[in-house]
């Protein structure tokens, strides 16, 4: 048995497909179907059922599969722990960001860092905060910037920022006469936000739901913030934008205007999301300070 096998078996029994677990490895499908067969043939047991292209987990195949994970985990460790004898800012740093962050973030950070770290390069990986979490705690990513909470056992969260949302409007809405808006009157019109699986797409449903006494805003879909500002502008609806991707936004765009809720202000808080057993804790204190010296538009430090 060996550890290349067990990732083999880790990634089938996650995507169920041989064809898509052997891309996941970056092997031929025939080189992973075989070492997993060969691994079912040593152990003696079914790990798998197949049929008709897809496979499924026996129940002692789930119990294999589980204990694989853990004997991954711990023997990434052992990299982990060796890179506390080398200097913690030599190297690659593995971050993760979330796609309502990333697009306003890095363009900032990575000149921060690239300065202040010089041999620390970033590798990216922007997706959802469940997908990103998982390959935190698979050993895939370092460092996750993530809306908060996020409450994971052996993960650390540290907050940084507190993110203000705004309203986006068409230039010609009624509503751009407000200096300020209520979270209730997003149920008067076509609300754009974000599709299933997005945590700001949550965010902003559960303001509605707060303001709402159960009533239901009318939603329209759509796949990122970007996509989501141009049908705004088109006229299609409004929406719910955070602040860092609005507030630069030119008074007398022609398109377009920015307007702030009334008091509470609805607020996402974000944060460092790291494994407790990461060794590189300078990274770390070299990340926070650098999201810091970001000073994203309308972003509200917490020291």
């Amino acid at each position: 048995m060996t550890l290349t096998e067990l990732r083999y078996i880790v990634a089938l029994a996650h995507e169920n497909h041989f064809g898509r677990a052997a891309e996941k490895c970056h092997v031929a499908q025939p080189t992973l179907s075989v070492a997993v067969k060969k691994l079912e043939d040593s152990l003696g047991i079914v790990l798998f059922e197949r049929n008709s292209g897809e496979v499924r987990l026996t129940a002692i195949g789930a119990q294999i599969v589980a204990q694989a994970e853990r004997v991954l985990s711990e023997a990434a460790r052992v990299s982990e722990i060796a890179a506390t004898g080398r200097d913690p800012l030599v190297g690659p740093l593995r971050l993760g960001v979330i796609y309502t962050i990333g697009p306003w973030l890095l363009p900032a950070l990575v000149p921060i860092l690239k300065q202040r770290a010089p041999k620390m390069p970033l590798i990216i990986a922007e997706g959802y905060t469940e997908v990103l979490v998982e390959k935190l705690k698979n050993f895939e990513l370092d460092v996750l910037v993530l809306a908060l909470p996020v409450n994971e056992p052996g993960i650390v969260a540290q907050p940084v920022y507190d993110e203000p949302f705004r309203l986006l409007l068409p230039v010609a809405h009624p509503w751009v006469k407000q200096k300020m808006l209520a979270t209730s009157q997003l149920l008067e019109e076509p609300l754009l936000m974000l599709g299933p699986g997005n945590c700001f797409r949550d965010q902003v449903l559960d303001l509605c739901a707060r303001a709402s006494h159960g009533q239901s805003p009318q939603v329209l879909e759509s796949s990122s913030l970007e996509t989501i500002r141009h049908m705004v502008a088109s006229g299609v609806g409004v929406t719910v934008m955070p602040a860092s991707s609005v507030d630069t936004l030119a008074k007398n765009d022609p398109l377009l205007r920015v307007r702030p809720f009334t008091e509470p202000t609805p607020t996402r808080r974000v944060g460092l999301v790291w494994r407790a057993s990461f060794p590189r804790h300078q990274a770390i204190d070299i990340m926070r300070a650098a999201l810091l010296d970001c000073h994203l538009p309308g972003t509200r430090p917490i020291r």
